[in-house]
């Protein structure tokens, strides 16, 4: 059985609630934290991409 990548998952968890968090703030009709969210959101997913690619070694 392979071992579970923790801070990958915390990563990926934490993308995931961004986008909740964007589901949350259509709710309360606020732009401004429409934007946020998925600024983070993507920031954040896209460290966790560039994390997997350095490790990985692909010059890609």
């Amino acid at each position: 059985m392979k071992k579970v990548n923790i801070p990958a998952l915390l990563l990926a968890l934490l993308v995931v609630s961004m986008f909740i968090g964007v589901g949350f703030a259509i709710a309360l009709r606020n732009i401004w934290l429409i934007i946020l969210f998925i600024v983070l959101g993507f920031g954040i997913m896209g460290t966790g991409i560039a994390n997997k690619r350095k490790k990985s070694g692909s010059n890609i």
